[in-house]
């Protein structure tokens, strides 16, 4: 008989294929036939992660492990350097040893997502590398393809107690990472799939006037229709007062409702996936055209819809009973020990062809004192594991995790479980944020629990 060792509700104990088993003190029991996730969020790998002994890491990969399948967004590239550099990137050119997506296999990851701002950094050659590799690690991977089609596609894991079927797109992404369609005259163009908004700037009655006039002197083009005015791509509409307003776009959102509703017919369970860096007032709120999206997609089919992207916590939402994660922050965030960078990340700091990635890295983040490292936001998360029964979502576990904030630049990055205090600390932001979407988490022992059945 098959044993797993698991650790669900933040409890280690042994689960027993074919039997069911109460962990101590909860009153939900686990049984034999129950789904689990586990979900984390962004990965920026550099560093190996299977060398690692300490309890507080190899409990937490016991648990991935125990799930039944288990996500992360892969937003890494790998190759060994055969592309050039594209002239834009995603911020920081990305990429790793290919050696180190075995490490996700390793740690009882099965699905990735792809579509996100990193992908074309290295152009469509990059992309094709890390397809290959991700490929022959047997990972099921969504969100990228050779036409806009293929990287909307659903792709599926195949398991013992059920089929899931994950899709996966991006709105944030330098334009050229963007997937196109053919008409039969010309190729597709390679990338990934889109999730493009719209945005209107509202202002008031008079900022709009003096907007107009400022234009007018300057000469410069603009439309002006009913009170909204566009210019530079930007639109400008007179409200009661300042605001940003996103809406997705109804094209994308179309589209991919379809492959979400196909995909519902062809699986027990739809992961819908967004890698998304737009928020609303502050970093660890999501944009307004987020919600919108996500709920549509639950409509369309959707078992849960899982963001990443800020690195940041953003809250929960439970939507006609389905989980909406608007961001489960970093799982991996190696992104200061990368071999090389492009001239491009250089000079954009006033470095020259004698500095190299530790110069960028205290440049770039005033020698620690600002950016990523300074954020203590941005090394704490969660890891997400929804329950099923049935198709039907039984609750969800939050088991807070620690990245290694303060730590040196060569240590953090790579997640433990987060000891009670800051456990605790993280749950109680994860509370706040999700307050505004009416959503009840309940903590015990440094783990958090949303009950829906």
């Amino acid at each position: 008989m098959k044993i797993i060792r698991t650790l669900i509700f933040g409890l280690p104990f042994l689960f027993y294929q074919g039997f069911e088993v109460e962990a101590q003190n909860i009153d939900i029991s686990v049984q034999s036939s129950d789904f689990t996730f586990a979900l984390g969020g962004d990965a920026l790998i550099t560093r190996k992660l299977s060398v690692y002994k300490e309890p507080k890491f190899l409990d937490l990969i016991e648990m991935i492990r125990g799930a039944d399948a288990a996500f992360v967004n892969l937003e890494m590239l790998f190759h060994d350097y055969e592309p050039y550099p594209m002239h834009q990137s995603g911020g920081t050119w990305t990429r790793a040893d290919p050696a180190l997506i075995d490490d996700f296999v390793w740690a009882g990851f099965d699905m990735v997502s792809r579509a996100n701002n990193h992908t074309g950094d290295y152009g469509v050659e990059g992309m094709r590398l890390t397809t290959r590799y991700v490929k022959e690690a047997g990972l099921v991977q969504a969100g990228v393809g050779e036409s806009l089609a293929e990287a909307r596609e659903a792709k599926f894991l195949e398991t013992a107690k059920g089929r899931v079927a994950l899709i996966s797109m991006a709105s944030t992404f330098p334009d050229h990472s963007r997937a196109g369609r053919t008409r039969g005259d010309t190729k597709p163009r390679p990338g990934l799939s889109p999730l493009r908004y719209s945005t209107v700037q509202t202002v008031t009655s008079d900022q709009f006037s003096k907007l107009q006039t400022v234009l007018e002197d300057l000469d410069l083009r603009f439309t002006d229709s009913q009170r909204q005015l566009t210019v530079f791509g930007n639109t400008f509409e007179v409200g009661d007062e300042r605001a940003t307003v996103t809406t997705p776009d109804r094209i994308d959102l179309e589209e991919i409702a379809a492959v979400v509703s196909n995909a519902k017919r062809l699986a027990d369970h739809v992961i819908v996936t967004i890698h998304a860096h737009e928020s609303g007032g502050a970093r660890s709120e999501p944009a307004e055209f987020l919600p919108i999206f996500a709920r549509a997609m639950v409509d369309a089919g959707a078992t849960m819809f899982v963001g990443h992207g800020p690195h940041v916590l953003r809250g929960i939402e439970i939507y006609r009973g389905k989980p909406i994660f608007y961001s489960l922050g970093d799982f991996v965030f190696q992104n200061e020990t990368l071999d090389r960078l492009p001239d491009e990340n250089y000079r954009a700091y006033g470095l020259s062809s004698d500095n190299h990635v530790a110069d960028f890295n205290d440049a770039r983040y005033n020698m620690g004192t600002t950016g990523f490292p300074a954020n203590r936001e941005i090394w704490e998360a969660v890891v997400a594991m929804p329950r099923f029964r049935g198709g039907e979502l039984m609750e969800v576990v939050l088991q807070p995790i620690d990245l290694g904030f303060g730590t040196e630049a060569w240590e953090r990055g790579r997640p433990v479980l987060a000891e009670e205090d800051l456990a605790n600390k993280i749950l109680g932001d994860l509370i706040e944020r999700s307050e505004p979407f009416g959503t009840h988490i309940e903590v015990r022992d440094g783990v958090g629990y949303i009950r829906v059945r």
